[in-house]
This record gives C-alpha cells, sequence and structure tokens, in this order.
C-alpha cells in the first residue's frame, strides 16, 4: 500500500476540545476519500499539519486536506507545507497554493479575462476605506473580506448609511471589497468540483433567511445540480488561467448584476468536496490522485 497523508488541522477533528462546529465535514469528506484510495492501493491517513510528530518521509506524497486554521497562522501554515515539499511531492504543488492563499490571485484571473466581480483592494478596513468603497465601487451594499481567509472568517457585510461593523469583526489585514450580489440572497452560489481536471459534481449552495452567507456552519444548505454550459465556460476558463497538475479544484460562481457567471473563488487549496452532493467523489478522487502519482 502507499501511504498518503491528507492534511487536516485540529480544529477539524470531532472530539477535540477545539473542533469547530464543522468539524463533521471533514469527517464525512474522509470517509468518502479512504475506502476508495484503498481499493486502488493506497493508504490516505489524516495527519494534523502541525503535530510536531508528523513525519513527511513516512509517506510518498502530502495532500493538503481540511487545514482550516490556516488563516489564522499563515505564516506558519506555508512556512511548514515548504518544509513538506522539500521531502516529499505536495498536492497541490506548493507554488500554486502559495499563489491561491492570498486572494489577490483573483486580479490575475480578471487580468486572463475570466469574469470576476468587481473589486477594490485594500491595505485595511478601517473606517474611511470602508466608507470612500461605497462610492468607488457605486454600490449600496457591500462586502469586505480578508486576502488571507476561508470561511467568511472575519467577513463583514455593510450597508450605505448603517453602522460600521466592530472592529473585531473586520477583517485583521489587508482585504479586499466588493459590491454585494443579490443573487446570494435569491440564487445562492453555485459550486462545482474538479478532480485532475475533470468535472466531477456540481451544487448550489443557499443561505438560510436573513444570512447571506453559504457556509454549512451558518445555517446555509445545499442542493445537487447539473451545472448549466456558460457556468461550466467560465470554471474552465478560471481553471486555464492555472499552470501545472491539480489534484483538485473548486470553483465557486455567482451571477453578477449583468446576470453573468462571476467567479467568488477558485479554491486550490484545502476545499471542502461536497461528498452528500457527490456520491462519486471518492472515486474521481482516487482515480486522479493514482494518475497523478503515477506521472
Amino acid at each position: 500500500m502507499r501511504r498518503i497523508a491528507f492534511l487536516t488541522a485540529a480544529c477539524m477533528i470531532e472530539g477535540l476540545p477545539e473542533a469547530r462546529t464543522d468539524a463533521w465535514e471533514h469527517t464525512l469528506e474522509f470517509a468518502a476519500l479512504q475506502p476508495a484510495c484503498r481499493l486502488r492501493a493506497i493508504s490516505l491517513e489524516a495527519v494534523i499539519w502541525d503535530d510536531p510528530g508528523f513525519d513527511p518521509e513516512a509517506f510518498e506524497a502530502i495532500i493538503v486536506g481540511t487545514c482550516w486554521d490556516y488563516m489564522e497562522k499563515p505564516e506558519a501554515f506555508l512556512s511548514a507545507l515548504d518544509r513538506f515539499a522539500r521531502l516529499r511531492p505536495l498536492l497541490n504543488p506548493l507554488a500554486t497554493i502559495r499563489w491561491n492563499s492570498d486572494k489577490g490571485y483573483l486580479r490575475d484571473l480578471e487580468t486572463e479575462g475570466v469574469p470576476t466581480i468587481p473589486t477594490l483592494w485594500a491595505d485595511r478596513a478601517d473606517d474611511d476605506t470602508l466608507l470612500a468603497a461605497f462610492e468607488a465601487l457605486d454600490a449600496e451594499d457591500i462586502v469586505a473580506k480578508p486576502r488571507i481567509g476561508a470561511s467568511a472568517w472575519r467577513q463583514v457585510r455593510l450597508r450605505k448609511g448603517g453602522p460600521l461593523p466592530p472592529v473585531e469583526e473586520r477583517p485583521p489585514a489587508a482585504c479586499l471589497i466588493q459590491p454585494f450580489l443579490k443573487a446570494a440572497e435569491t440564487e445562492g452560489e453555485m459550486t462545482l468540483l474538479f478532480f485532475d481536471r475533470v468535472f466531477s459534481h456540481g451544487l448550489v449552495k443557499r443561505p438560510r433567511h436573513g444570512d447571506y452567507r453559504t457556509q454549512s456552519m451558518y445555517g446555509a444548505n445545499e442542493t445537487a445540480t447539473d451545472p448549466p454550459a456558460d457556468a461550466l465556460e467560465v470554471a474552465q476558463a478560471a481553471l486555464d488561467a492555472v499552470e501545472g497538475a491539480l489534484l483538485y479544484a473548486r470553483v465557486d460562481l455567482m451571477r453578477g448584476a449583468d446576470r453573468g457567471w462571476k467567479v467568488m473563488e477558485l479554491e486550490l487549496i484545502e476545499p471542502y468536496f461536497y461528498p452528500e452532493q457527490g456520491p462519486f467523489l471518492g472515486a474521481h478522487f482516487a482515480a486522479s490522485l493514482d494518475r497523478l502519482l503515477a506521472a
């Protein structure tokens, strides 16, 4: 059996004191991946990325999995991945993960002609910056997000003329500010999963009533869907803008004000794979991993 490490975080292990409320997602995802890998003589083993006892050299390759605390300690995380990559192949590759860990990659996608949301880039989310963003974006409703972040961590929504959120809830450093898309409350967000650049499955994520966030920990729900051709086309354009092998990729799309699909996120680092909406997820993942290991 080929031993492959699947990196996760202590906050994603159910039963540990620091476990997040959505730690069950790691449990569900890994339960779909591990048996399918075993059928291909691959021993997929979950390990906590910052566990001092983790020995990269005990594995043939290392997959960046559900490391959902990396945004709280990005320098330590990238430093650890750099050390791992010097010893064993890293999937996705280190250069890709470094690029994708900062949402500045969206500017690169825009340069490549990939449809994205109009964005204001700022060094901080202070009062002056947030208030000026309404005019700069010609918007009455905006969202500010950390450039390094996930799961709506330190993300805030503001309405023109309304109160500003407390400083401790705002992005802690460099951020991006975008117009709020009404589709978030009506149609939801479309998510498309790819393994070795081959489409696997799609779903629509809808927030609970009165919220706009599309993560399950905030009460959102997910429904499997067959994506329309124009959504797949935009997702493919985003993937084509990235060079090199990709074990996994997740593209989150939403309709913009012009009703065209816009890339919200291109997730090439630690995305959730939504096993409940992808009955063949395990087989697709294992086959892709097998091919990349043989390359």
